[in-house]
Formats: C-alpha cells, structure tokens, sequence
C-alpha cells in the first residue's frame, strides 16, 4: 500500500535566487556580521582596560 503524503514535493530553488540569496548573504548580512563581532571585541578590550587598567608591567 501508497502512503498519502500531505506535503508537497520540495521545490527547487533557480539558479537566478541561489544568486539572490548569496548576494544578500555576501554584500550586507556578513559585513554587518563582521563589524558587529569585531566592533564587540573592541568594546570588550575597551571596558576591560577601564576595569583592570592598561596592559603592561605592575608600577
């Protein structure tokens, strides 16, 4: 016996959207992803300094 399905068969994505999607992905999603991690990690040195003092030798 067939089982009946209620879901459709997967479509497939064209040539022209897996372009689209990259694009997206490449020109504003991951540089914002980058500034945002790299902008965190300096504003984490920033705070840490302020807490702790500067890096170098004990006075």
């Amino acid at each position: 016996m067939a089982e009946v399905s209620d879901t459709p068969p997967p479509v497939q994505a064209s040539k022209r959207d897996e372009l689209r999607a990259f694009l997206i992905l490449a020109v504003f999603i991951w540089p914002v992803i980058a500034v945002g991690i790299v902008g965190g990690y300096g504003f984490l040195i920033w705070m840490s300094q302020i807490v702790f003092g500067p890096p170098g030798p004990p006075r």
